[in-house]
């Protein structure tokens, strides 16, 4: 799905894109995704929710410049901002991944409002990353200077371990091909090394201050961040509720299509009222 707008800040270009109408829903992806991952979702729930999909800053389509930290902090600002300038009061907020914690920081440290927020196999509580995440973060230099062909298998292996079920050659191909030639693979390293657990050491205490509504979603075969995590976190987010999806590794969305479109599409429905739908064509569930 192509972003069509453009939102400049410090620097940076951030793509974004806007669609529907009714209550306001910000996606958020995570590494090493795209809003490309959110697209099925986004359209399918356009119908009744006025929906935002926007790439991070060193991912997707918005830039990628050498010079420009990627860093949890520096998101979970971007995030803030973004928001402001989309002119949205309180919005519900979707966030995979890494960008549970992006959303995390904004609502925590810098004054983001939101409705509600959905967090799904998230970046949240420490210790996370892979092995591999890990091992290329603490040898950023020498996984940067690999041959593109190493770096491209290695990269396909790192991104398989994400599905349960098994990638299709279209789907690891749309997530493998935004890191590949030599921005690509720069790229892919630094938003790696600057991925730093301090970022959610400094709020994973605050968790306990959360007072909006909560839902955490998991795969319940998520060998990156194993799904213990998510009893964890709704140990310490008040009244969070839990939803566990079987057959489902770290990319739910492409492992759990209708189970998770089926949830999000509850528990967004369940927050309050929504646009009825738009007539015109038919809904479609969230596949890809």
């Amino acid at each position: 799905m192509n972003l069509t707008e453009e939102f400049e800040w410090r620097g940076r270009e951030v793509r974004w894109r806007r669609m529907g109408s009714g209550p306001d829903v910000v996606f958020c992806h995570g590494t090493p995704w795209s809003s490309r991952l959110w697209g099925p979702y986004a359209e399918a729930l356009s119908d009744q929710f006025r929906v935002h999909l926007w790439d991070m800053p060193g991912y997707g389509q918005s830039s990628k410049l050498r010079d420009h930290r990627v860093s949890l902090d520096v998101q979970g600002e971007l995030l803030t901002d973004l928001v402001s300038h989309w002119e949205l009061q309180s919005p519900h907020v979707v966030a995979h991944d890494y960008g549970g914690a992006v959303a995390l920081r904004a609502l925590l440290l810098h004054g983001c409002a939101f409705a509600s927020l959905a967090l799904v196999d998230v970046v949240a509580l420490a210790p996370w990353g892979s092995d591999f995440f890990r091992l290329v973060r603490d040898s950023t230099e020498v996984f940067s200077a690999l041959p593109s062909s190493v770096h491209e298998g290695a990269l396909r292996a790192y991104i398989a371990g994400a599905s349960q079920l098994g990638l299709t050659p279209g789907q690891m191909q749309d997530l493998v091909s935004p890191w590949l030639g030599a921005d690509g693979q720069a790229a892919f390293y630094r938003q790696i090394a600057q991925a730093d657990q301090a970022y959610t050491d400094e709020i994973q205490d605050l968790y306990s201050r959360l007072d909006l509504p909560v839902l955490v979603v998991w795969g319940k075969n998520d060998t990156w961040i194993p799904v213990d995590r998510a009893h964890l976190l709704i140990e310490r987010i008040p009244d969070a509720k839990l939803k566990l999806i079987d057959g489902a590794g770290h990319l739910v969305q492409l492992d759990q299509p209708v189970q998770l479109a089926t949830t999000l599409h509850g528990w967004l429905t369940s927050q309050g009222s929504v646009a009825p739908p738009r007539r015109g064509r038919p809904r479609s569930g969230a596949t890809t």
